[in-house]
């Protein structure tokens, strides 16, 4: 016996050591998904063409023999210095790339005239194409340093300056593992226009290892002059030597690549030989191997980058998704609610020949529910419908038998059993009843004098197996109370509406229900199979070819969640609880007659509106947050308030349908951006808990007993009146 309770006791332990990993393990995943697209936003920065920012300044602090030196600049010793490329030799060079269309046809070029070629690279275009970068390394080419995302360094501080030479390293190392002592700054020149704004950070390159590489002629490619003059004016004069700027990035090149098909020939026939820097300097190679921490470091990034970028494209299909998701059920929603709304409230409107008068019973299974029950006993005794109400007490430790006993009302059982769940307490109930219609409520639940009556009368249909009825926030003062009343109003009434219409309403709300006991009787009754039992039981009642309906005026009153732990609580058990239901009744997608027609009509509504749908909702949110970072900042703001007001029309015509005010709706801009991360944290829990064969089990909520009478006028006379 002992070691049956030390086991029992390990088991617990367990759970608890365990549980704050389920719940922060759905939070990492959206971290992760939100720093992958942080990642692809920052190395898809874009580039500008390439001239200064600002205009020059003064030269008066560059030494004179800089300002009348070669275009490599040496700053590594006390003295500084400068390089010429010899006469007959040409060192071309490419800023800004590698680029995926235009990079690629220049290194064919390259090759098909056996020249070489100095690449400065950004660290941003590295990242993203290092197949490009390994191929420029392998084919006898240079790479320099170009910066990792292009800045003017002369605004820079020493920090910014030593992250961007080291990130542009890191995405080097990454793609050809390779590091390299050449450098060419951003919006550069040649020497002679070196000035007191750049000459400084010259300077500091200089001190962290670098040689500064400018250029002799500038072919000014990037204007896209024309070929002819791209040509002449990188074409150095009398034969001397030159390093020539040109580009392989930031826009259209073809005006490079044509020029180039010239300009390597009819120079190699006139003695010239295109070089890399350091053939042309006959100087060792500027590229040192890269080896161990660095290298896998580097090879780490260019993988999250290239990551970043799968999972970025899988993101936009999921935004895509969610785009078309968001607005066919609105659609849908405002289309066959509005139908449903106006054919239910026709004056001639009636669910059979005759209302529906015979006694009901009501089953009120709970547990633990002290401070809530009497005021919902004490409701149903308004009813303007005769019933007999059965209190099913599922091994209360609180004393809720005894208060429903000591009220001593008429018409009012209390049925006492061990503790065995919700399911098994509506089953002893309904063993129990007397009637041949039920109607099921929660503990915590108020009903109008009305509710029961409005309930029922669909049953005048004898094809009706269950009506749903409309369960209404009591407690909504509160923030989170406001916004589950958002969502009570405009998601579970608007979407019963139209589930309604369609004829396949997945969910008999457990606060506020009625049944045909035969229906039930037919399908086994409640099942404790899922944690989801008013979802599973409502499944079963179409499969076996009954309608389920929605009586709007069935309004009754439950006490909502009142913090996040909660309503987390209640959200987890309601999603995993669906996702059980639709895989327990996945074969009626293959089945014939009604189980047919459900499966290919509800449970795919079901799984794209209730289940993929939250789950991909927060990814409005995220990308809102890149276009806010990287733009287009105005396209991405006008898009989010596009959809947030979308959301508001159906919110405010789902609250005029229900009669309710407008007010709470003045926070359904913070309920968009706050509970839907929520909502998706606690459907990806759900995701991880079915897919690691986890099992759920009842989370019962703390309640206050808030809800203490309908809050309605007529309701309030009534209560008034009986007490």
């Amino acid at each position: 016996m002992a070691s049956r309770s030390r086991r029992r006791t390990t088991r617990k332990t367990s759970r608890r050591r365990w549980l704050p990993l389920r719940y922060l393990l759905p939070v990492l995943v959206l971290v992760a998904m939100l720093a992958m697209l942080m990642l692809r936003g920052y190395v898809h920065s874009e580039i500008l063409a390439d001239f200064r920012v600002r205009p020059g300044t003064e030269n008066t602090k560059v030494p004179e023999q800089i300002l009348e030196g070669g275009p490599v600049i040496d700053t590594r010793g006390k003295e500084p210095t400068t390089l010429r490329v010899p006469d007959h030799r040409l060192v071309l060079t490419f800023d800004d790339g590698p680029d995926p269309t235009w990079t690629p046809k220049v290194l064919d070029v390259l090759k098909k005239h056996n020249a070489h070629a100095v690449f400065f690279v950004t660290g941003t275009m590295a990242s993203r194409y290092p197949d490009l970068v390994h191929r420029m390394v392998e084919e006898g080419h240079e790479v320099g340093l170009h910066t990792f995302n292009h800045p003017d360094l002369s605004y820079q501080s020493k920090k910014r300056i030593d992250w961007e030479l080291s990130q542009n390293q890191l995405a080097l190392a990454g793609a050809a593992g390779v590091r390299t002592s050449l450098f060419r700054p951003p919006y550069s020149s040649m020497s002679a226009n070196m000035d007191n704004a750049s000459w400084p950070v010259t300077e500091y390159i200089g001190s962290r290892g670098y040689l500064t590489v400018v250029n002799d002629t500038d072919s000014e490619d990037w204007k896209k002059p024309g070929v002819k003059a791209i040509i002449d004016r990188a074409t150095p004069k009398h034969g001397k030597g030159a390093i020539v700027l040109m580009h392989d990035s930031g826009g259209d090149r073809h005006q490079t690549v044509q020029a180039l098909n010239r300009f390597l020939p009819e120079l190699q026939a006139k003695g010239y030989k295109f070089l890399n820097l350091t053939e042309a300097l006959d100087a060792p190679s500027a590229h040192t191997k890269v080896t161990g921490l660095e290298l896998w470091k580097g090879k780490a990034w260019v993988f999250l980058v290239e990551a970043s970028d799968n999972i970025t494209a899988v993101l936009v299909v999921g935004l895509a998704a969610i785009g078309f998701l968001v607005f066919a059920r609105f659609g849908l929603m405002l289309l066959l609610s509005g139908w449903h709304a106006r054919k239910t409230r026709r004056k001639n409107f009636r669910w059979g020949p005759r209302p529906v008068t015979e006694p009901v019973t009501v089953l009120v299974p709970a547990y633990n529910e002290a401070k809530c029950i009497e005021n919902t006993v004490r409701s149903l005794m308004l009813s303007e419908h005769p019933i007999e109400v059965l209190v099913i007490d599922d091994g209360s430790s609180d004393g809720t038998a005894r208060i429903v006993e000591a009220m001593n009302l008429p018409n009012v059982r209390v049925i006492r059993q061990l503790n065995a769940g919700k399911p098994a307490a509506l089953n002893r109930g309904l063993a129990n009843a007397s009637h041949d219609i039920i109607v099921m409520m929660d503990g915590d639940t108020v009903f109008e004098p009305s509710t029961v009556r409005e309930l029922v009368q669909p049953f005048a249909d004898p094809r009706v197996g269950a009506v749903a009825g409309n369960a209404k926030v009591g407690n909504k003062d509160t923030l989170i109370g406001a916004w589950q009343h958002i969502e009570y109003v405009m998601g579970f009434n608007l979407d019963r509406r139209m589930y309604d219409v369609l004829q396949c309403m997945p969910t008999i709300p457990g606060a506020v229900g009625a049944f045909r006991r035969t229906a039930l009787e037919r399908v086994g009754g409640m099942s404790d199979d899922t944690l989801a039992e008013d979802t599973d039981i409502t499944m079963a009642l179409h499969r076996d070819g009954w309608r389920v309906v929605y009586a709007e005026n069935a309004r009754a009153w439950t006490e909502a969640p009142e913090s996040v732990q909660q309503l987390w609580s209640q959200r987890y058990r309601w999603s995993y609880g669906t996702m059980q239901a639709i895989w327990k009744h996945r074969r009626a997608l293959i089945e014939r007659g009604p189980s047919g027609r459900f499966g290919r009509v509800g449970l795919p509504l079901v799984s794209l509106f209730m289940v993929l749908a939250p789950l991909l909702a927060p990814l409005i949110d995220i990308f809102l947050i890149y276009g806010l970072l990287f733009g287009p900042t105005g396209k991405t703001v006008m898009a989010w308030f596009g959809v947030l007001a979308i959301q508001a029309v159906c919110a405010a015509y789902a609250f005029i349908l229900d009669k309710e005010k407008l007010t709470p709706l003045l926070s359904l801009p913070l309920q968009q951006i706050l509970y839907r991360q929520i909502m998706y944290v606690v459907l990806l829990q759900s995701w991880i808990t079915a897919l690691t064969g986890g099992r759920l089990r009842w989370q019962k909520l703390r309640r206050t007993g808030g809800v203490q009478s309908p809050p309605n006028e007529p309701a309030q006379r009534a209560m008034r009146s009986a007490v």
